[in-house]
């Protein structure tokens, strides 16, 4: 329980900063909604569907890398892991802005940012230096520093949302009252530019930020090292770029998948808005992430099947507080659907879908213990590809009838086809006894509060007040039901005084 409550803490404050984080960055996206054309929405939609691809290529695994080797038994330096890695990620997203740089025109029109170059290698320089940034970040997950982690990850958002605001609201502002302040730097026409040009800033300045974390240390290259450490990384390479593309293709194949390109960016804008409204989900799956991968890696080290069990309760644990965040944004969708414009409100239907999806995709996160631990990283790769290859079949088929709905159903059918083949396989490799049976049953019971909640409520004509007040019950019930049968007490949550 004690390395539970350590993975709670932790998941609890790097939450804090992405749960805060996402929220803010959430809060711009009725800016975007509301000061930008639907079609340009897409476009911004688009570009970073692309950008969160060229990410994970550039990391090329060197996080879960870092993380293994830092941790193992034959390379007794971590400094020297650290600084390896560093000097790696270093030379390639250098190369990446030079090839870019090279191939711009080529590469903006593929990025549907004709006549824009700027907006390309804008975001190229943003993705480079974040690339870079991500093994100072898991260097501080190793120390186990998360508060520095976290202050760091604000920061970077608030000056991410900052320079959005002075970009989009109070420079236009300023143009009308005081045009003479402004207009030797600001164009209005740039647009959705700003939005670019906003986190390029941001990540500049985070880069200074973390200097601190750059010195200190000899700078050292050990080619041996690097070589395991990319073998260890290339399954997870390709695992990344799979995993990616299962979230991102969708949004990069519809404008392909629409026959009349307008009508694509539209559909893309408006699929695009409503799927940030299920962030809230990936918020948590993503603090969750950055405390388990160092969880479950300092925990191999021990003797027996306790590191086993402990890799049992977090599953549960993650299934069930994701469920009940899921009933949350489902019972409350009314209120939460105003953080985008109304024009966007004919794709809230995609909301539950994209969520159910991505907690397959935690579940399948967590499964994923098996092969990284035994060092068969390459079954990640493998499952990954195949669901890829569900992705693209499904979008394939599905788009072309159902819009933007067929590219929430074919994430959907691709996390749980993966989900379900990483258990069967796993149960084989590296059985851990994941008690399937009760965590079938807070499916059931979150399924049968989401149909109260959400279909049988609105029949019984109930007002909105009577309505939320009822579904808060409904909450409650849940987390009662979950405390009880786990026999869970106030005294076993909360951490210990020393």
């Amino acid at each position: 329980m004690a390395g539970i409550k350590s993975l709670a803490k932790d998941t609890a404050i790097y939450g804090l900063s992405s749960i805060v984080g996402r929220f803010l960055n959430w809060m711009l996206v009725p800016l975007y909604t509301i000061m930008f054309p639907v079609a340009e929405y897409g476009v911004v939609t688009f570009v970073y569907s692309v950008v969160a691809l060229a990410m994970v290529i550039l990391t090329y695994g060197m996080e879960t890398g870092f993380f293994r080797f830092a941790n193992h038994e034959r390379w007794k330096d971590p400094v020297e892991v650290y600084s390896t890695s560093l000097l790696s990620l270093a030379v390639s997203s250098s190369a990446f802005v030079a090839l870019v740089a090279v191939f711009l025109n080529p590469v903006t029109h593929w990025m549907e940012c004709d006549g824009h170059p700027s907006y390309v290698l804008m975001m190229a320089l943003c993705v480079a230096l974040d690339a870079f940034m991500c093994i100072p970040y898991s260097y501080l997950r190793y120390r186990k520093r998360p508060m520095r982690f976290a202050m760091l990850k604000l920061v970077n958002i608030g000056l991410n949302i900052g320079f959005n605001l002075f970009f989009i609201l109070l420079c236009p502002w300023l143009m009308k009252h005081a045009p003479s302040t402004v207009d030797w730097f600001y164009e209005p026409g740039f647009g959705i530019g700003y939005i670019f040009l906003s986190n390029l800033l941001a990540s500049a300045v985070n880069m200074l930020m973390l200097l601190p974390e750059l010195r200190g240390f000899r700078w050292r290259f050990n080619s041996r090292l690097w070589r395991e450490m990319m073998v260890y990384s290339a399954p997870l390479l390709v695992l990344g770029i799979a995993g990616i593309m299962n979230q991102t293709i969708d949004k990069i194949l519809y404008p392909h998948l629409v026959s009349d390109p307008a009508e694509a960016m539209y559909g893309l804008g408006i699929y695009g808005a409503n799927y940030k409204i299920g962030i809230l989900l990936l918020v948590f799956l993503q603090a969750f992430r950055f405390a388990y991968e160092p969880f479950i890696f300092s925990r191999s080290k021990e003797a027996g099947e306790n590191k086993k069990q402990a890799y049992s309760d977090a599953m549960k644990y993650f299934i069930a507080f994701a469920l009940f965040i899921f009933l949350g944004v489902m019972f409350y969708l009314d209120i939460i659907r105003y953080f985008i414009s109304p024009r966007y409100f004919s794709g809230l239907k995609v909301v539950p879908v994209i969520m159910l999806g991505e907690l397959f995709f935690g579940i399948f996160y967590n499964l994923s213990v098996w092969y990284k631990l035994t060092d068969r990283t390459v079954w990640g790769m493998w499952f990954s590809l195949f669901g890829l290859a569900v992705t693209l079949a499904l979008n394939i088929a599905l788009v072309p009838r159902i819009g933007y709905m067929g590219c929430a159903f074919a994430a959907l059918g691709s996390y749980g086809c993966m989900m379900v083949a990483s258990y069967l396989i796993g149960r084989r490799k590296y059985p851990i006894n994941y008690k399937v049976g009760r965590l079938a049953c807070y499916f059931a019971l979150a399924a049968a509060l989401y149909a109260a909640g959400v279909w049988l409520l609105p029949k019984a004509g109930m007002g909105a007040v009577a309505a939320g007040a009822v579904r808060a019950v409904l909450l409650l019930l849940y987390l009662a039901i979950f405390v009880k049968t786990e026999h869970l007490s106030l005294k076993d949550l909360l951490p210990r005084r020393r």
